[in-house]
């Protein structure tokens, strides 16, 4: 409860808009609208691409990976750290989801944050047996060239892009595998 009243007086510092997509250049620009937690980009059309989200793998420190590596694949991009209480729980409820719709053409990208300690992060995805890839972004980098105003404080947060890359769906909280399933589902089924 704590973490979304933070969300939500974190958000409503940030919120300038009715959306959260940039109106002239077609690149995404967060804004929450409200101080919502829950975001979705419908239609399709109204939909638009953020920056580069790209960087080195947690595991593989000499790979760069990024969401461009999942061409035509819906991509969900989770953002958290190994410090973070809600992450820790909610890690075995994404796996679940990309367990289950992998083979729908879904990819997971985590971006872990604020973690100084690299073996710490490593340990905690060998520990819950994470099968998707991660950046390593101590500095929050990627998240910086995600697209302005994305709120850095709001950790985890999970930012669903369609099959083109564009932000369809932002979470600004803990998920259940019931909360994301459907959304994925969804544009999973999009063509």
């Amino acid at each position: 409860m704590v973490v979304l009243v933070s969300a939500a007086v974190v958000l409503t510092g940030c919120a300038t808009g009715d959306d959260a997509v940039a109106q002239g250049g077609g690149t995404f620009e967060f804004v929450s609208p409200g101080g919502k937690t829950d975001i979705s980009y419908d239609p399709p059309q109204s939909r638009s691409r953020p920056g580069t989200i790209s960087g080195p793998e947690l595991t593989d420190p000499a790979k760069t990976i990024g969401v461009d590596d999942f061409a035509g694949q819906v991509v969900v991009v989770n953002v958290w750290g190994q410090w973070c209480g809600p992450c820790r729980s909610e890690v075995a409820e994404l796996q679940k989801v990309y367990d289950a719709t992998r083979a729908e053409g879904v990819a997971f990208l985590g971006i872990d944050v604020r973690d100084d300690d690299r073996d710490a992060a490593v340990d905690f995805v060998t520990d819950r047996k994470v099968t998707f890839p991660s950046i390593y972004d101590p500095a929050m980098r990627t998240m910086i060239a995600f697209g302005g105003r994305y709120p850095t404080t709001v950790i985890p947060s999970t930012i669903v892009l369609d099959r083109q890359h564009r932000v369809a769906a932002v979470f600004l909280r803990e998920l259940l595998a019931e909360d994301l399933m459907p959304v994925v589902q969804r544009l999973a089924a999009e063509k």
